[in-house]
């Protein structure tokens, strides 16, 4: 049988960036249709349960939006579901901790609050082309093929998979080629903090060195990431990084996922019998699948460059602020970068016009599928600023319909003016600091 459903707005991925695209279209009274090809909203927050929302205080001030009204519902619950804390690596600002189950659950209300239509386990397979206009998207869940015609699709997968298709040129990962590497997080929950964190040196880098050299830790375990989870006892282990993988390969994913349990349960047994208040401590909260970090980075009317973020730069069409650092990981070899990119105190924004391309009118992206060069990329690649962008083309896409034009028309006037009434602080005349 045919099947065929009708909307305003598609959005694809239902990661921070489609969940933030998916509520704002769904606020605006727009029909939206979300597809997430997984069982679980929330992308990385998935894939790694309870990975920090980082770079979510620029200038020590939250980014405001829907990010903002996440946090203050999870942190007004009884007891609380997310608090701000200092990090503890260097150059990270502040960042948000929750609960990860209810941090999901929210998240699924909202949704459901903003009359976003979510399918779950369904995923965008070939748009059907008009020219310049995407006409249709063939889609596939359990019962088959169906077809979605929707006046606005919003690219929200992370691998830019729909609006390759469509014809929009891309590139993946650095100048030759590397991507990140992908991860595989775990949770250790019975550890004595105090014993742990009494240790001066916030990466157990003499530790690690010592399991690498007696062959039980992988050699790309030279630094060790380990932060107080959400819950007291428990630890957050965001080390173990599986390089050289296609982020666009499921064959490749399944393996990398495969070698990743493999070196997180190896860390997990070396933190029980080598790093202090791990020794009764247990693995829980595995990856189901690893976090990739980057594939396609999409072209648009503008690309982020990382000299655009050292100067510090407003964008007149900037939609959320942003001061994470040059957070590279293992892109060409085992090396980390957590260089900070613009001044303490400052902060840059990130322009609209990186998330629309010049060649689909109806079609906005969001998420790491950003426009930007490689170093830009590792600083405004993180969770906050991806719900922000695509809060952003989720009201893009009302005034889009509102005004009968394209994406490349829209009021940039109108658009700032939307988000600064939502609470996305910083933009526009309004500096944070």
């Amino acid at each position: 049988m045919d099947r065929q459903e009708q909307a305003d707005v598609l959005v694809v991925g239902g990661g921070t960036a489609g969940f933030g695209a998916a509520v704002a279209a769904g606020r605006q009274g727009l029909n939206v249709i979300l597809l997430e090809a997984t069982s679980k909203v929330g992308g990385v927050m998935a894939f790694c349960p309870g990975m920090p929302w980082g770079a979510a205080y620029p200038a020590d001030k939250i980014i405001g939006g829907l990010m903002g009204e996440l946090t203050e519902r999870l942190e007004k619950m009884h007891p609380p579901a997310a608090e701000k804390r200092p990090c503890t690596l260097a150059n990270f600002g502040p960042e948000i901790i929750y609960d990860h189950d209810i941090a999901t659950l929210t998240m699924f209300e909202m949704l459901e609050d903003a009359g976003v239509n979510v399918r779950l386990n369904a995923s965008a397979i070939e748009p059907t082309m008009e020219g310049s206009l995407i006409k249709e998207v063939c889609c596939f869940d359990r019962n088959g093929p169906f077809t979605v015609t929707a006046a606005i699709v919003i690219d929200c997968s992370g691998d830019g998979d729909l609006s390759a298709k469509a014809g929009v040129p891309y590139s993946v990962g650095d100048l030759k080629g590397n991507t990140m590497g992908v991860t595989c997080s775990f949770h250790m929950v019975g550890v004595n903090w105090d014993e742990t964190f009494a240790e001066p040196d916030p990466y157990f880098s003499h530790f690690a060195a010592k399991g690498i050299s007696e062959d039980r830790l992988h050699p790309d375990l030279a630094k060790l990431y380990l932060m107080k989870g959400f819950h007291h006892g428990s630890v957050f282990c965001n080390s173990v990084h599986v390089r050289g993988v296609d982020g666009t390969n499921p064959v490749a994913i399944g393996q990398a996922t495969q070698e990743g349990r493999r070196r997180c349960h190896q860390l997990a047994q070396f933190l029980r019998s080598d790093i202090p208040g791990f020794s009764t401590a247990y693995m829980t909260l595995l990856s189901p699948t690893v976090g990739v970090r980057e594939t396609r980075k999409l072209e648009a009317v503008y690309k982020i460059t990382s000299e655009d973020l050292a100067k510090g730069t407003k964008f007149f069409d900037g939609i959320v602020c942003c001061d994470n650092p040059i957070d590279n990981v293992m892109r060409s070899d085992s090396s980390m970068t957590h260089e900070a990119i613009v001044d303490e105190g400052s902060y840059y924004t990130i322009p609209f016009r990186s998330l629309m391309p010049a060649n689909v009118t109806n079609l906005m992206f969001a998420g790491r599928i950003v426009c930007a060069d490689p170093m830009a990329f590792a600083s405004v690649r993180g969770m906050p600023q991806c719900m922000t962008m695509g809060q952003a083309t989720g009201i893009a896409a009302a005034l889009t319909l509102k005004s009968k034009s394209t994406v490349q028309a829209i009021d940039i006037k109108a658009l700032i003016k939307e988000l600064s009434r939502q609470g996305v602080n910083g933009l526009g005349e309004s500096a944070l600091i």
